[in-house]
């Protein structure tokens, strides 16, 4: 597990909002795809009260913005929380199981 801990994004300059949201588990979860000007792309959303299970094809970083989850990657049995500044990474090719009490805001950085 990687964890690491900054000040939550609160502001994205200079890019590109696909204004048709994403949405998934029955619109437990939905976000938007941001796109920056040297092409990456990140996606900005929320997941409302649920536990949900993400299959992953690319490596990602989950940065907590607001509110808080707890999640566990494929192969551990331990639960751990994420809370606004927090962010924890799920390698490439496996899931990660996701608990979010109240609402959990979060920026998915890709690659």
């Amino acid at each position: 597990m990687s964890t690491t801990s900054t000040t939550p994004t609160t502001q994205i300059d200079g890019v590109s909002v696909t204004t048709q949201a994403n949405v998934f588990f029955d619109g437990k979860c939905v976000s938007h795809r941001v796109t920056f000007p040297d092409g990456s792309k990140k996606t900005v959303g929320v997941i409302l009260p649920s536990t949900l299970t993400f299959n992953v094809g690319a490596p990602e970083v989950m940065e907590c913005v607001a509110g808080s989850c707890e999640y566990r990657l494929a192969g551990n049995s331990a639960w751990n929380t994420s809370t606004p500044g927090e962010r924890f990474s799920v390698p490439a090719n496996t899931s990660f199981d996701i608990r979010v009490q109240d609402v959990y805001h979060y920026i998915c950085h890709f690659g």
